[in-house]
């Protein structure tokens, strides 16, 4: 219990600074969201490019093909690596892939970043930074290992919060996997429960260089303000950066969201120029021969029926785009849109469920039930965690019913025998279509630790195209195949018991987890 009060000094939220919308949604198809291009980057792709995967076996077999295929890149960013034989396999595979660059001429630029927390990276003895010193020590300047340490966990609190608790106070929870111009978008860690039984999302985008390059300067920017290990295990900032327990804490933040913002607004600057390139050269005044040459050379891309907006929510930096391109996706939905929105940890912000309960469409959310939540079973106070989030539901259940909405806000729990449940995202489906038009993915939980807290990343897939749709129809079909829809009987069950401490102490710590 102890360990609950060391949180006090920041048990009392900060006020949220919600910016207003940046427009409403226009009318036609797909096309209707493109205002999201106001604010980030937008990526025009072809949809044969975009493979939806559906199991954790799929995703680190892949993981593993494009480790040992890369040529130019490897970049990592995730929350943790884990220390099984699973997780030594994939630092393996780099080891090799490296070697194989030292020797050949074809690849002798490859290099390896990876981005990770640092307090959840330090935890234990055997640990992520134990796994990768190795790697560090054989390839000194081809492998670099960032350790992103909050600027809000310093002082008397970071002495005083033990190891795992200080966890808590806030993370690097981004999980962006490339390698040379391929991108695998996930919710997903490199851990070894993530790679067999622990269900989450995966999306892979092929051949794509403009969005690898752009999420390899956005882990760049957060790795040059973070902590660098050092081949003895030790670590250090770069020379010149302000430091994030140490330093400042404000002019820390205007550094780090001066980095990431550059990385944004450039990217969306050079996007820009090529569509504007791009549509005058599709157009038909301009220079015939101009695009006979380019279909000579091959160089003529197929038109792009899919659009990649990368979302980028890091409110200790000031950086709160995700959380408004979400809002307003959900407040624009209109009536007889379906969204399908889906968490491991069903702790939504009291904006966000407003607009649940506010707004005209049809949601079905799916959570995990207790027994495949990640917390089940865990020892000490951990082990509760599973009983706040029903109490969390329930609450949110019966405001529900209080309101009338049972019809239209539908939950549904997630069960599956031996199995843990952590996919995130969601579709959305426009009034009088079977499949839907855009989804969003990547590590955002939706709740107050993704919107003020954490490091994050998604991005929202925006496509015309049917059989890609139909791709992200079936894996949205696939999970909620998997669930039973909640009703008030739900909670009278045995196991939806919830013990007056908990109830008493949940409002207090929602907040952390």
């Amino acid at each position: 219990r102890s360990s609950w009060l060391l949180l006090a000094p920041l048990l009392t939220p900060p006020v949220p600074v919600i910016t207003a919308p940046p427009c409403s949604l226009c009318p036609e198809g797909a096309h209707r969201f493109q205002w999201i291009r106001n604010l980030v980057p937008e990526f025009g792709i072809s949809s044969s490019h975009v493979k939806v995967l559906s199991s954790p076996v799929e995703f680190y077999e892949l993981l593993k093909v494009q480790i040992k295929a890369a040529k130019q890149r490897v970049v990592m960013a995730s929350l943790y690596l884990g220390t099984g034989l699973l997780e030594q396999e994939l630092v393996d595979c780099l080891e090799e892939t490296l070697e194989r660059s030292l020797q050949a001429k074809s690849s002798p630029d490859l290099r390896v970043s990876i981005l990770l927390d640092y307090t959840r990276g330090s935890r234990g003895r055997k640990n992520s930074r134990t796994m990768l010193i190795p790697l560090l020590q054989r390839f000194p300047e081809k492998v670099r290992v960032s350790l992103f340490h909050t600027p809000n966990l310093r002082g008397l609190l970071r002495l005083l919060i033990p190891e795992r608790f200080n966890e808590t106070i806030g993370l690097q929870h981004i999980k962006v996997y490339l390698f040379d111009d391929n991108v695998i978008l996930s919710g997903a860690n490199l851990s070894d429960l993530y790679f067999t039984n622990r269900q989450d999302r995966y999306v892979l985008l092929q051949d794509s260089p403009e969005i690898a390059d752009f999420f390899t300067e956005l882990v760049d920017a957060i790795g040059d303000v973070s902590l660098q290990l050092q081949q003895d295990d030790t670590v250090q900032m770069m020379e010149g950066m302000e430091h994030p327990y140490q330093g400042d804490k404000v002019a820390y933040c205007e550094i780090a969201n001066r980095r990431v913002m550059e990385v944004i607004n450039s990217a969306r600057t050079r996007q820009e120029l090529l569509h504007a390139k791009t549509f005058h050269s599709s157009h038909p005044g301009s220079s015939l021969l101009s695009q006979q040459g380019s279909q000579a050379s091959g160089d003529l891309k197929p038109e792009p029926d899919t659009w990649i907006y990368p979302l980028i929510q890091m409110k200790p930096f000031g950086i709160q785009i995700d959380e408004m391109v979400t809002e307003t996706l959900l407040t624009e939905a209109e009536r007889d849109a379906r969204i399908y929105l889906t968490t491991g940890y069903f702790n939504l912000t009291q904006a966000y469920m407003d607009l649940i309960l506010g707004t005209r469409a049809e949601y079905r959310i799916l959570l995990a039930s207790p027994e495949v939540n990640g917390f089940f079973g865990a020892k000490g106070v951990a082990g509760a965690i599973p009983a706040a989030y029903v109490y969390i539901e329930h609450q949110f259940y019966s405001e529900v019913c209080y309101l009338q909405q049972q019809e239209r806000v539908q939950l549904q729990e997630y069960s599956r025998a031996g199995w843990t449940f952590h996919a995130k995202g969601l579709w959305l489906y426009l009034a009088g279509s079977d499949l839907p038009c855009l989804t969003l993915i990547g590590s955002p939980n939706f709740g107050y630790r993704s919107v003020h807290r954490d490091l994050e990343a998604q991005v929202a897939i925006v496509t015309e195209n049917k059989a890609l749709q139909q791709q992200l129809h079936q894996e949205q079909e696939q999970l909620y195949l998997c669930s039973g829809v909640v009703s008030m009987s739900t909670f009278e069950q045995p196991n939806r018991y919830v013990k007056l401490w908990v109830k008493l102490v949940t409002p207090l710590i929602k907040n952390f987890f």
